[in-house]
């Protein structure tokens, strides 16, 4: 579950509510598609737009339509108690690993990260995966720190963030963090852009925002990694630059849920306000990148 490759898809919604329908298409699009784990309620899933009485049905109709594919369920949330509250409703429900990420209004302390680890730790059964991603929480994790998490007994996976683009410098990120965690916990990369580098780095797995929507390719590069072929690998993350680059100019989550209508598979507001859709141009530039891909 914390190897391989995981799909995050979209969480489709409006002001006028949530489309169940096609989230439940995406999901069963994921679990006939052969990924290892899918993430549900992770950043492209909108997770920190919803209520709990929302992410709580989300997480049902997940599993519901999930095809025995392992779910993880992000978790994160402002207030421990409501951590708490998503945890335990998760590991009742019956999802195999849970996604935390230390959110804030207010910048937290290192020792308040590691409090809120521990108290979730003692609190559920279910595996966890530490959610690193400051360009969202605005939290950074030092080494030293993650290392404390990780020796916590239900750690089994770090999702961390995006690496450098240079090889060398990518490697000797997943090294460090690597020294400084136990062997049996994981990490995973989820910065799609550079998630070829991340696996040939040494990642165990790919935590994919891109597999949400497009799982073939991903598990292209993933097998390709897998078989020992790095060569073809970087080709196909090459080949999919234009849409690495659509990701730096729109953020990730209005590209997915750009692609997502144009394939039909949602409407085209798809996002919780404040966040908006692309329009025009940007719209026309995503299709092209994805016909051109043969996405289309």
């Amino acid at each position: 579950m914390f190897k391989g490759l995981s799909a995050f898809p979209l969480t489709p919604l409006s002001e006028a509510g949530i489309d169940f329908r096609a989230f439940a298409r995406l999901v069963e699009r994921l679990a006939d598609s052969g990924v290892d784990s899918m993430g549900i309620l992770g950043s492209t899933g909108s997770y920190a737009y919803l209520e709990k009485p929302e992410r709580k049905r989300v997480l049902r109709e997940a599993l519901a339509h999930a095809g025995g594919v392992p779910v993880i369920a992000g978790i994160g949330a402002l207030r421990t108690r409501d951590v708490l509250e998503l945890a335990l409703d998760a590991e009742d429900a019956g999802v195999a690993g849970l996604l935390l990420a230390p959110v804030s209004y207010q910048s937290l302390k290192d020792h308040e990260v590691q409090v809120l680890f521990e108290t979730v730790c003692a609190a559920v059964r279910t595996p966890i995966c530490v959610y690193d991603n400051p360009s969202t929480t605005h939290f950074r994790f030092s080494d030293a720190l993650h290392g404390r998490i990780a020796a916590l007994p239900n750690i089994a996976s770090i999702k961390i963030p995006r690496l450098a683009d240079d090889p060398a410098e990518a490697a000797a990120r997943v090294a460090s963090l690597r020294a400084s965690v136990p062997g049996r916990v994981t990490l995973g990369i989820s910065g799609d852009a550079t998630a070829v580098r991340g696996l040939l780095a040494g990642c165990d797995g790919w935590y994919s925002g891109t597999a949400g929507l497009f799982p073939g390719l991903a598990l292209q590069i993933t097998q390709a990694v897998g078989n020992g072929d790095a060569e073809g690998a970087l080709a196909l993350s090459t080949r999919l630059a234009p849409l690495w680059s659509l990701y730096d100019r729109f953020g990730g989550i209005r590209v997915m849920a750009c692609a997502a209508a144009l394939l039909g598979l949602c409407g085209e507001d798809c996002l919780p306000l404040p966040l908006q859709g692309l329009r025009d141009g940007e719209r026309e530039d995503v299709a092209a990148v994805l016909g051109g891909l043969g996405l289309l």
